[in-house]
């Protein structure tokens, strides 16, 4: 068969997937309508992650991550169809946490920039934004304090999560390493960049500028030809900034997960993970009296993490995920044997 030929049935079988995607819009806008009515919530994680779990297993030439990209960008046209809803996001467009809510909400979404973690959270509490999104752990530099803060003192509830694998590159317009004298980024990355630095003479030479984000890194070194930026590959391109080294962190397993914040209650979906941070005494025992409640009802802890004591010596905090809906049976009886906890949500697993 010629390439013209087959251009032919590629651009028929496009008419075809067209109208496909138009008969879909049409259910999707009348689910909307009654969901309007019954004002229930529009982005429902448990029901996209069904969805995708169905087609992934299906086998032929598309990957699980191609179905799930292409899959994405049909949920977030849909949501718009049924109706737009904000998100608010942390840092300016390009950020990591930019990157993170497109990979839930489309490019399409309506997006709202904040300069906060803190002003995420407002923005959402204050309906806004319907969703917020923000970082909350790192592999290499652990929980972020600041959400972890603020989300014990919300009425907002985390209702999908995701992890983003974390590259940064070293972009310039300088022609040499030797012609720059100041580098931007946040106080993370530079950690998380350490060895790249220090290998490069770059550590004691040259000024290091902490910023907000590494979005902003990018858009300063853009405006001075001496600096440099440690950012995102995406954050360079979208201020014309050459990449002079990439994936310069120090570990190639470098994590972060982000949270989707939001004011409603997820339904079991049979594969979910729970959020908690529970407060023991500090005595001996405590926190094995803690976990043992767990073990009895062989409930699988994904993630145990000590917070700071914040001047209170009396008792130490947990924050906890574990596999399991809060409306499971198994999983109700043993919250109801923890004495002092704050549910933070319970969501469809990643």
């Amino acid at each position: 068969m010629s390439l013209e030929e087959l251009r032919k049935r590629i651009d028929a079988i496009d008419d075809k997937l067209w109208e496909l995607l138009e008969a879909r819009m049409g259910l999707v806008q009348e689910i909307g309508e009654i969901k309007k009515k019954e004002r229930l919530t529009i982005y429902r994680p448990a029901r996209e992650k069904e969805i995708l779990s169905r087609l992934s297993v299906r086998k032929g030439r598309l990957s699980k991550s191609a179905i799930e990209a292409i899959f994405l960008e049909i949920f977030a046209a849909s949501r718009t169809l049924e109706f737009a809803e904000r998100i608010a996001f942390l840092g300016p467009v390009g950020s990591f946490t930019h990157q993170a809510a497109e990979s839930r909400f489309g490019a399409n979404g309506d997006y709202l920039s904040m300069q906060s973690i803190g002003a995420v959270f407002d923005a959402a509490e204050s309906k806004r934004a319907k969703y917020g999104v923000t970082p909350i752990y790192n592999n290499t530099s652990g929980l972020v304090g600041e959400a972890i803060d603020r989300l014990e003192k919300s009425p907002l509830l985390i209702v999908g999560d995701m992890e983003l694998a974390i590259h940064h590159c070293f972009a310039t317009k300088a022609q040499s390493l030797n012609a720059i004298d100041k580098i931007y980024s946040k106080d993370a990355a530079f950690g998380q960049c350490g060895a790249f630095l220090q290998g490069h003479a770059l550590d004691g030479r040259v000024e290091m500028i902490p910023i907000e984000s590494t979005a902003k890194a990018a858009r300063l070194a853009s405006e001075d030809e001496k600096s440099a930026a440690i950012c995102s590959h995406i954050a360079a391109k979208l201020y014309n900034l050459p990449v002079m080294f990439d994936n310069i962190e120090d570990t190639g397993e470098n994590t972060t997960r982000f949270a989707i914040l939001s004011d409603f209650e997820n339904p079991s979906s049979g594969h979910d993970k729970t959020t908690i941070i529970a407060q023991t005494p500090n005595k001996p025992g405590a926190l094995f009296a803690l976990l043992k409640a767990f073990k009895d009802a062989n409930i699988n802890l994904a993630q145990l993490e000590s917070l700071p004591s914040k001047g209170d010596r009396s008792s130490s905090r947990f924050f906890i995920d574990f596999e399991g809906h809060k409306e499971d049976p198994k999983v109700a009886e043993t919250l109801s044997k923890i004495k002092n906890y704050k549910l933070h949500g319970s969501y469809a697993r990643s």
